[in-house]
């Protein structure tokens, strides 16, 4: 009987699990967009700015938001 009432605690747990992964997974284009904003300034294709890079991070921060919505990152 011990199984039977931690097999629903033990699902919730999976679902969290799955519902974390996949929020990761969704934002895995946003991480790439900014690692290629820092290669870019890495390697002097955009000027280094501490405001531009800012400006940019909010901006991809909102388009997160729209796109992702309940599923988005949360800071």
């Amino acid at each position: 009987m011990a199984q039977t009432s931690s097999y629903p605690q033990g699902l919730a747990k999976a679902a969290v699990a799955v519902g974390r992964t996949s929020q990761l997974a969704m934002g895995v284009p946003f991480d790439v967009a900014l690692e290629t904003y820092a290669k870019a300034v890495r390697i002097g294709f955009i000027r280094d700015s501490i405001l531009a890079e800012a400006k940019f991070a909010r901006s991809l921060g909102t388009l997160e938001k729209l796109t992702l919505g309940p599923w988005a990152r949360q800071v």
